[in-house]
């Protein structure tokens, strides 16, 4: 499949799109790629989807770890190929145990997760599934992290969500080296 938006040349740029892309390529992402490309189309747009990224991912109180499994699960229920062959490597090279990305991988639920791992993929999943979170998992996070780190956690879930749904609708193609995922099984 082909991308539907292919990477703008800098000639093709309008001034805006050349400073939001210079601001991409310069911050922390240390380059442009993505769902950058797409949302260049709307460069203010883009502007504003690169401040929160910036937070979300690498401002975050949540550790690294635990913020790969939550983007992990969902680039996985999105099914979205870019993101899960970038932050699956992200998420093993954070620390999070190469066995996680591969139970989630197939639809399986991870057999070994720590105490902290099993609240983050509890809340998650259960807002991506059943769009709510139990009582249950809500106080066992809030007891653990607090109101800050849960606003965060799903607004995490929130922003990769909308990345996936743009690197989806993209059809951004899977950096070298990557694959593709497996079908999930039905629920």
């Amino acid at each position: 499949m082909q991308t539907r938006f292919a990477p703008l040349s800098e000639q093709d740029m309008t001034p805006e799109q050349k400073r939001v892309a210079h601001a991409v390529a310069s911050g922390p992402r240390g380059g442009l790629r993505g769902p950058f490309h797409a949302l260049l189309r709307s460069p203010e747009l883009a502007d504003r989807v690169r401040h929160l990224g910036d937070f979300v991912r690498f401002e975050s109180t949540f550790p690294a770890p635990l913020r790969e499994l939550a983007i992990l699960l969902v680039a996985r229920f999105w099914s979205a190929h870019y993101e899960w062959n970038a932050h699956r490597k992200h998420a093993v090279a954070a620390g999070l145990d190469p066995a996680i990305p591969a139970a989630i991988e197939t639809g399986r639920r991870p057999a070994a997760l720590s105490p902290d791992e099993t609240i983050v993929y509890d809340l998650v999943s259960e807002l991506l599934a059943d769009k709510d979170i139990s009582d249950a998992t809500y106080e066992a996070a809030m007891n653990r992290f607090g109101e800050r780190a849960i606003v965060e956690l799903i607004c995490t879930a929130g922003y990769y969500g909308f990345v996936s749904l743009v690197l989806n609708a993209a059809r951004t193609p899977v950096p070298e080296g990557g694959t593709g995922l497996p079908p999930l099984p039905p629920r």
